[in-house]
């Protein structure tokens, strides 16, 4: 074996540890992703505890203006009428928390799948630079192989055999 040998065992090396750095490098940005889709996730479910506690401000002062009109239009509190307004808007409130509830906990879910995908990415990112390396090893090798059996003369070809 000679310098060329060596020349193809160094370059087989490099790309074997390159490969490896670089699906070591994908898994980690996936992971990453990962991380972020997670805190998305959480930011999703505190933001709808801040809608719903908005709505339940906004919600009790509407309130408090409609008795204050029920009030001065003559309408006796929590009787006919006025106890069905009130008793309609109660109704409307709890389903409009209920939909930002909702909708809150769809989009953090979207978000924890994706974060589980991201995950998932990664280590196929990582098996696939594991595969990579596989070959790189077995090309090498193979070409270690065949420059070896050439210089050492295992692989010698008879010639043009002469019958007497």
């Amino acid at each position: 074996m000679g310098w060329q040998a060596a020349v193809v065992g160094a370059l087989g090396a490099a790309q074997y540890k390159q490969q490896g750095a670089i699906g070591k490098y994908n898994q980690r940005v996936q992971n990453r992703n990962a991380q972020v889709a997670e805190q998305e996730a959480e930011l999703i479910q505190q933001q709808a505890e801040f809608d719903i506690a908005q709505f339940d401000k906004e919600f009790r002062k509407v309130e408090g203006q409609t008795k204050v009109n029920l009030a001065k239009s003559g309408v006796v509190q929590g009787s006919g009428t006025a106890y069905r307004i009130e008793q309609a808007n109660a109704l409307e409130a709890e389903l409009q928390k209920n939909v930002i509830k909702y909708n809150a906990n769809v989009n953090a879910s979207r978000r924890m799948e994706e974060a589980n995908f991201a995950r998932i990415s990664g280590e196929v990112a990582r098996q696939s630079a594991r595969l990579a390396q596989i070959g790189t090893l077995t090309q090498t090798g193979t070409s270690l192989l065949t420059m070896s059996q050439g210089s050492f003369g295992t692989k010698k070809d008879p010639g043009l055999v002469v019958a007497p």
